[in-house]
């Protein structure tokens, strides 16, 4: 086994190790954060119709940044690779998909004006309902841990695991409805017209899947993506 492979598996036992430690961990009522970027973790964000139709009639583009890649074969599907999980005792408090970025661009039809709003280093709050990044729009400073979507848990994420190295879990969230600082993030970061207004209220963006996997990958890096000004 090379030496990159050999760390990998390290950090994969380790991560199996803690979540067989977790028992332990609610005697003590800690809260453990658990690196995810060596191991299969990823979150699958995927446009609804609805969403991608929007995009459309306003003539928005989304680009993937960072560790965040298209999914082939599925419209308006992006990967955001999962790099770390937050557990509060036994519960699932938290994922984050640092370093991923999705970049929205529209050009201005009546002043020719390129806009652009980059939402950075994503992180789930199951304890709020809440998806919150950092978001950025052309020109303006970077709002840390701003709150993107409100969503429903369609189904848990319950890790499962099976001695001595299986450990894997899913989860779907889904009705994913922009928070009112969002809505006026895009009106404004986008110059969208004056008839979004009432769009972006009602629009459900899709879904998020969630995938864990004790398999080995290629780390991705944990570095936070800095959009450009």
């Amino acid at each position: 086994m090379t030496k990159p492979a050999a760390h990998t598996a390290v950090r994969a036992l380790a991560f199996t190790a803690a979540v067989m430690a977790l028992p332990m961990a609610a005697h003590a009522g800690l809260a453990l954060t658990l690196p995810t970027n060596a191991i299969q973790a990823n979150a699958a964000q995927v446009f609804s119709t609805d969403a991608l139709g929007a995009f459309e009639l306003t003539a928005v583009t989304v680009t993937p940044r960072g560790n965040a890649t298209s999914i082939a074969g599925v419209t308006g599907g992006y990967n955001l690779p999962v790099t770390s999980i937050s557990l509060q005792l036994v519960k699932i408090s938290g994922g984050a998909s640092t370093g991923s970025a999705l970049e929205f661009n529209r050009i201005n039809e009546e002043t020719g004006e390129a806009t652009r709003v980059t939402l950075a280093n994503f992180r789930i709050d199951f304890n709020t309902k809440k998806v919150l990044a950092d978001a950025t729009q052309k020109g303006k400073a970077t709002v840390p841990n701003f709150e993107v979507y409100n969503f429903r848990e369609k189904t848990p994420l319950g890790l499962k695991y099976k001695f001595p190295l299986s450990v894997s879990g899913k989860q779907v969230l889904d009705q994913l409805f922009l928070t009112p600082a969002a809505q006026l993030l895009f009106r404004e970061g986008l110059q969208l017209p004056d008839f979004t207004d009432e769009v972006l209220k009602i629009v459900d963006f899709g879904v998020i899947n969630i995938d864990v996997n004790l398999k080995l990958r290629k780390p991705v890096s944990t570095r936070p993506y800095v959009a450009t000004p």
